[in-house]
């Protein structure tokens, strides 16, 4: 899971991503994202953990503290720096999901992405757009792909919903569909 450590200016997107968290829970999904107690992750880690689930952080030392470490967690790893938080994350998780964030966020997608493309891994990636937040990005990497800098089967790599039900019952169809496919992932 990629949030932004900020809430962003509109309420809605805490509230959506709090939602989130829960939904993820009550269906059964537990959640790995990068460990903070504020902002959009502090929200779907309090909306899944509300909920009952299971929620794991994986916080990088050198933030310094700026993003604080959420104290209810199922789990809380403590890595030296971002490569590692990426590594750990993709080990752990059958699934990207992001929502709106910033830099980090568009980092932690933008690798994931490019980690799938070298064959690094095959599970999915999903944008939850919520108000539009991703349409010029989903705008931009459609004009990457017409001018040919990303292959059109990478421009099919992720997808896109705006409600996070569709969007759960996606990528639990993708994973079960992965799980019992013969041969390697």
């Amino acid at each position: 899971m990629f949030c932004g450590a900020a809430a962003g200016v509109a309420p809605r997107y805490r509230e959506v991503a709090r939602a989130f968290g829960a939904a993820a829970a009550t269906r059964g999904f537990g959640l790995v994202y990068g460990g903070c107690s504020t902002g959009l992750m502090g929200a779907v880690a309090d909306g899944a953990l509300d909920a009952g689930g299971e929620v794991t952080g994986v916080l990088p030392d050198v933030l310094g503290g700026r993003e604080p470490g959420h104290p209810r967690l199922t789990e809380l790893l403590r890595v030296p720096d971002m490569h590692t938080r990426k590594a750990v994350m993709t080990a752990l998780v059958d699934g990207f999901v992001a929502l709106p964030g910033g830099y980090g966020t568009l980092d932690e997608l933008f690798e994931a992405l490019t980690w799938r493309q070298i064959g690094t891994h095959a599970k999915p990636v999903a944008l939850l757009d919520v108000d539009g937040y991703f349409a010029p990005l989903i705008t931009f990497i459609d004009q990457a792909t017409r001018a040919g800098f990303v292959a059109e089967r990478a421009r099919h790599f992720f997808f896109v919903e705006q409600s996070a039900e569709r969007l759960l019952d996606e990528l639990a169809r993708i994973v079960a569909t992965e799980a019992s496919a013969p041969g390697p992932r």
